[in-house]
Order: structure tokens, then sequence, then C-alpha cells
């Protein structure tokens, strides 16, 4: 089941992945707690840990802080890149991951996006 999807930004790519606001219901918090840490299954099968955190104020602006920029940098995303993110049926065979992320690489003719190839790079 997709969660969301995402084109990338500058700060997506520098610092953390922001999460839509209406995504927040599928990921793991509690209410007394501000952040949590989940496991994601990406397209080669490797397990990352990622850190889903909102702010303890009224607008939590949900964001993916701690495994995202190793994420980002071993998939040499780049702005314009696409990410979605889906829920597993059952726990990733094994390695506990009950999320997916799947990364689609952004295509340029001349400068002008035409649109996303999927990736997949060895481990």
């Amino acid at each position: 089941m997709a969660l969301f999807s995402k084109c990338l930004s500058k700060t997506d790519i520098g610092k953390r992945l922001s999460v839509p606001s209406k995504s927040l219901k599928y990921f793991p918090l509690s209410g007394e707690h501000h952040a949590v840490d989940f496991k994601v299954k990406d397209e080669n099968g490797r397990v990352w840990t990622f850190r889903c955190y909102t702010r303890r104020k009224k607008h939590l602006k949900p964001a993916l802080t701690k495994g995202w920029r190793e994420f980002v940098c071993s998939k040499k995303l780049e702005i314009g890149d696409k990410v979605e993110f889906c829920k597993e049926d059952e726990e990733g065979a094994g390695t506990g991951a009950r999320y997916c992320v799947k990364v689609k690489k952004v295509v340029r003719v001349f400068g002008a996006a035409l649109g996303h190839v999927p990736i997949v790079l060895p481990h």
C-alpha cells in the first residue's frame, strides 16, 4: 500500500525529508512521543533505520531525520528525484521492516524534467 511519494527538494536532500502531514497516521508514533525509529526496506532488499520526528507543538511538521542523509548519499539522490514510501503487507521477510521505499531518478533533457525512472543500485 502506497503511503506517499514526493519529489525531493533542496532541504530533503541536504537535511531531512519533510513528510506530508496527512501521511503521519501511517507511522508508529504514539501520543506521548514525538520521535520513533522504524525500519524501511529499499528496492535492493537493504534495510534502513529512519527516525520519524514531529514537533511537540500544534503544527507537527513530520520529517525523517536519523538515517535519511545516509540513504540520500548512498542512492546519490538529487533535487527532483522521487521517493515513494509503502507499507509492507507483512513484516519484510524476517527483516522487521514494515515499510518499503522506492527511488526514481529524474530524467532531464536539456535541463527539462521529462519524468522519472526507477533505479536499482548494487548493495
